[in-house]
């Protein structure tokens, strides 16, 4: 089950649809989890490669200890909600590191898990 595979993982690899290419674009990204989600935050925000294929094809695949899920993938754009996510990052890999590896954070994506 992915929400055992998640547990105590840095990095989940995402698979999406390339919306020039259609092919499948796979990159290893940093996530948080709350409740029944995982929380994507684009390095480069609204201007990250990953990000704008979502926008086109909003679904996914995670994949983490070899286990994975696809499933629908939501973009975040209210600045609260989008603030809340950045938080939660700040929590997990610290507030130094997530300023450093994310310069722009003005959007999240939600990705349900199951």
């Amino acid at each position: 089950m992915i929400r055992d595979a998640l547990q105590g993982v840095q990095e989940v690899e995402i698979t999406v649809t390339g919306r020039k290419t259609g092919r499948q674009i796979s990159h290893p990204v940093w996530f948080v989890q709350e409740e029944d989600s995982v929380f994507l935050v684009p390095i480069t925000g609204s201007d990250s490669d990953w990000y704008k294929n979502v926008r086109r094809t909003p679904f996914v695949q995670l994949a983490a200890n070899g286990t994975a899920l696809s499933s629908s993938a939501t973009p975040i754009t209210d600045a609260d909600r989008v603030n809340h996510v950045v938080e939660m990052f700040c929590e997990k890999y610290g507030a130094d590191q997530v300023e450093a590896q994310y310069p722009r954070h003005d959007v999240a994506v939600q990705v349900p898990l199951g």
